[in-house]
């Protein structure tokens, strides 16, 4: 017969019992998958029993007492309301009944043997109850009764036709096995209707959601309910009590999308533990597997019973097209499978997964949920794993990989190189990760088991971790390697020079000499030689300043570079060398680019490395919030302990930004954290050499703040990195002396920058130049001090020139031209504020009148040469001033000023806005 859901079925019983009342009796076989309602519907009717004319009579088979003989006919006996004496004897005859059967020994006869006359006794006891009271006999789970009971029921089953009784059995579909002739029997008998019961169509599940919580929540996810559930009543009522879970945990508040929870995870399991043991193990394979291939053989059944189960799992609405509807219900399966079969099954899909030609990803995976590898090629497949992961960005499942294969690998040569991989993967976690591992690689390389590229990657983690002793004994057994190296060793040997001239200066005459350009020509790969173009650009911009077709070069490196596994230095010695040089404008937004791709990557080593150079960038910039919110995000990503000597450029960035915005206490903590001594024999103890004396400056520590500056250029030039660029110290130091009162020694240090300077290096030149003024007499001051603030606004560095434009105001001041004092001033506490150098700006006195900026008309546009001419004027040139620096009439100048004024809707001087640069034109 056709499906039917619920309600019909019910009406079709009720039908039958209406006949059995006037003497038809009838017989009903209920079936359907697990939960489709047939209990549900079976405690309906029998509930209607009495409201119909009827008495119920009841039982339940149970799996657990299939072998209790006359079991479930005991449960009717005991429940129909027989007199005392006909009790006594019913009891009587089911004792002797249990007693008697006796198992068959036919193969072709299953059914337990059982005395016909008690058979008869029992079953008339039940027909002669029911000429007193129509008799509703239900029983429930009837594929889990015992078998001598079956035959009982099956003798009853044909003789109700002209009896007062509707006999209702139900049964899974999935239940049957050797009592199929139940229903065989029944189904033959004109007087059996069978009802198949159907899962709930679309608008059953609508109806049932929208009676339980209300029509605009059945509605907002109609779809979802009915896919989740696929008809099940039971995954169905369970989504909605994960839905009740959610609104009251929230406050009532509706989620944004269906909620699959706990709820329907445990109903999940309830449907197949009403099942048959089978239909629980192919659903355990299948969560294993994630889909139905090789099922069979993972369980080692025939494929006939796996399709049948498949089968019955789609019918309940646990699967669809061969996989779990929802990933909950895989996630509960593989819950309940405990370690021991857990670890099997995946041992033996991985195996299945090899031979059927997967990728080496699936087997992996399916190796490390199984926590050992048996055969003989599964460190081989984790390891061409664990290089596909790196490629694709997923960090974490490399490490899990190759940990997995460094402790089950049993050669050592092979085994070193998995450590040496687990360090390069650990590293983009976390630095401090793979300094487990340090120890054990050193001791390799002594033995002869770790060489050429490996040993390299050994040298530089011992370098990150400061210990400099143990890398220099590495490079130094590269360096009597000599022409036995391949050429995998000599690339990254070629490499490494630049790259410990410009990060490691001291050790670079470990490195053997001959290993340098003449080399190059052993360099094939396009990845290896951007990674030495970048780190041979650090090193020139460094030794000898910044040059134009450098950066240009670099620039064409970056537009080449993605974030892969070994591009990461490549990246990170080309944004330096454009820092370096003086050009972070050029170099922010491709750190911005490179932090966008690290995150999307999940890579938190490359994240915060990068956040780290941003931060110094932000700081050439003169942008300090951004600066302190960069390395806080680079030392919240990896701890300050897991920096190691690299340290100092997160933490020198944070120092300055804190300082220069007046943060003393917060510098105080920072500068309280150990660093390694190691540090300072590397170019980012530097860094920190310089951070810590402009702290101790703006502490009123002067002489602290000389002897950390004096250190500072001690090492740059013995390691010959003296570049204005890397960290202007003679400016810094001039400004401790002038604090000491030793002009005559701030004049010749401030000298010796400009010196140095060029105009590749406005910034630095500005800050010398701002140094020199204050060295000089007060009419000197204006004219150099002009010039720094030029320089400067070239450079882009906003708190250099809020300091420079600071001192100009004094130097108006002392010369009583306080008109001018006062419109400088505001343009300085504007360009403090933008920069947050609180400090700067309040002791700064306030500006002549409103220094507010109005709003400019709608579209406005200033051409260049009105833009050049504002700009100085902002900066607090006169006309004639300008006229002669832009080789122009003084009425050109007015012209231009006054058209300036219309469209940026100000009346004077004192009103143009902070913002206005060399750069891009002003708009509205």
């Amino acid at each position: 017969m056709s499906l039917v859901e619920r309600d019909e079925a019910l009406a079709s019983l009720e039908g039958l019992l209406a006949n059995a009342v006037m003497g038809k009796g009838r017989v009903a076989l209920v079936s359907g998958t697990v939960a489709t309602g047939k209990s549900e519907l079976l405690h309906s009717f029998a509930e209607q029993a009495l409201e119909l004319g009827a008495l119920p009579v009841t039982a339940t088979g149970s799996r657990v007492e299939r072998d209790l003989p006359l079991g479930v006919l005991r449960q009717l006996i005991q429940d129909s309301p027989l007199v005392a004496e006909e009790r006594e004897r019913a009891m009587a005859l089911l004792d002797e009944g249990a007693r008697t059967v006796t198992p068959s020994g036919s193969q072709a006869e299953p059914l337990d043997h059982v005395d016909a006359q008690i058979v008869h006794a029992l079953c008339t006891l039940l027909l002669e109850l029911s000429e007193r009271y129509p008799l509703m006999i239900v029983v429930d789970d009837v594929q889990h009764a015992d078998r001598a009971s079956l035959l009982c029921l099956s003798y009853l089953s044909r003789r109700v036709r002209f009896a007062r009784i509707v006999a209702v059995f139900s049964h899974s579909d999935h239940g049957w096995s050797s009592e199929t002739f139940f229903q065989t029997e029944l189904l033959r008998q004109p007087h059996c209707r069978r009802i198949q019961l159907a899962p709930l169509s679309r608008a059953g599940v609508m109806s049932l959601v929208a009676r339980r919580v209300g029509k605009e929540a059945a509605e907002r996810f109609s779809e979802d309910w009915y896919a989740v559930s696929g008809g099940n009543p039971l995954l169905a009522g369970a989504l909605v009590d994960d839905y009740q879970d959610f609104l009251h945990s929230s406050g009532g508040e509706a989620p944004a999308e269906l909620v699959v929870g706990d709820r329907y995870g445990q109903a999940v399991l309830s449907c197949l533990r009403r099942g048959e043991p089978q239909m629980l193990r192919v659903a355990r394979g299948l969560a294993i597997l994630g889909g139905p291939d090789s099922l069979a053989q993972l369980l080692g059944v025939g494929p006939a019973s796996v399709i049948r189960a498949l089968h019955f799992l789609t019918v309940a609405g646990l699967l669809a097209l061969g996989r779990f509807r929802h990933e909950a219900a895989r996630t509960a399966v593989l819950a309940e499978v405990d370690s021991g079969e857990w670890a099997d099954l995946h041992r033996r899909a991985a195996e299945l997964a090899h031979e059927g030609g997967a990728s080496t990803t699936t087997v992996a995976d399916h190796l490390l949920q199984a926590g050992r590898v048996d055969a003989p090629w599964g460190v081989s497949v984790l390891e061409d794993a664990a290089r596909n992961a790196l490629r694709e960005g997923r960090v974490e499942s490399a490490v899990a990989y190759l940990r997995l294969a460094w402790r089950e690998c049993v050669d050592e040569q092979q085994r070193m190189k998995i450590t040496t991989m687990l360090v390069r993967a650990e590293w983009r976690i976390n630095p401090a990760a793979p300094a487990g591992h340090l120890a054990e690689l050193a001791e390799a390389m002594q033995r002869g088991h770790l060489r050429g590229s490996d040993a390299v990657v050994l040298a530089r983690a011992l370098l990150w971790h400061g210990r400099f002793e143990d890398a220099r004994d590495v490079l130094e057994h590269l360096s009597e390697s000599g022409a036995g190296m391949d050429s995998e060793t000599v690339t990254e040997l070629v490499i490494a020079r630049p790259w410990l001239r410009a990060t490691h200066p001291p050790f670079l005459a470990h490195l053997q000499q001959t290993t340098g350009e003449q080399d190059r020509a052993a360099i094939v790969s396009v990845t290896a030689n951007r990674r030495l173009d970048a780190a041979l650009a650090l090193a020139d911009v460094l030794a000898r300043g910044p040059r134009e077709e450098v950066l240009d070069a670099v620039e064409r490196i970056l537009r080449g570079c993605r974030l892969d596994e070994m591009s990461m230095d490549t990246v990170e010695s080309a944004l330096l060398a454009l820092t370096y040089a003086g050009r972070p404008d050029r170099a922010a937004p491709w750190c911005d680019l490179f932090s966008a791709e690290a995150s999307s990557l999940h890579a938190p080593s490359r994240q915060a490395r990068l956040a780290a150079i941003r931060a110094e960038i932000a700081i050439r910039q003169g942008d300090m919030p951004g600066a302190e919110h960069h390395a806080r995000t680079a030392l919240a990503i990896i701890p300050l302990s897991s920096w190691g000597v690299a340290a100092g450029g997160p933490l020198s960035s944070l120092v300055l930004a804190l300082t220069a915005m007046g943060k003393y206490d917060a510098v105080h903590e920072y500068l309280d954290q150990p660093v390694p001594e190691a540090m300072f024999r590397t170019r980012y103890g530097l860094h920190y050499l310089h951070a810590r004396g402009r702290y101790s400056l703006a502490t009123d520590h002067p002489a602290l703040a000389l002897r950390d500056f004096q250190r500072c250029g001690e090492l740059m030039s013995r390691w010959e990195l003296d570049v204005p660029g890397l960290v202007a110290w003679r400016a810094d130091a001039a400004e401790a002396c002038l604090r000491l009162g030793r002009p005559e020694q701030a004049r010749h240090l401030a000298e010796e920058q400009l010196r140095r300077c060029g105009p590749a290096t406005p910034r630095a030149h500005g800050i010398a130049m701002r140094l020199m003024a204050a060295t000089g007499n007060v009419r000197q001051r204006t004219t150099l001090l002009r010039q720094a603030t030029e320089l400067l606004q070239t450079a882009g560095d906003r708190y250099e020139l809020a300091r420079a434009l600071s001192d100009l105001v004094k130097v108006y001041q002392e010369l009583g031209e306080y008109r001018r004092a006062g419109m400088i001033a505001g343009r300085a506490q504007a360009v403090a504020r933008e920069c947050g150098a609180g400090p700067l700006g309040g002791a700064l006195p306030d500006g002549d009148g409103d220094t507010g900026t109005p709003a400019a008309e709608p579209g406005a546009v200033l051409s260049d040469a009105e833009r050049r001419v504002a700009v100085l004027a902002a900066a607090g040139y006169t006309n004639r001033e300008i006229a002669g620096k832009l080789y122009i009439t003084i009425s050109t100048v007015e012209q231009h000023l006054t058209r300036t004024y219309r469209k940026l809707n100000i009346t004077r001087r004192a009103d143009l806005p902070s913002s206005l640069e060399f750069g891009s034109p002003v708009t509205a």
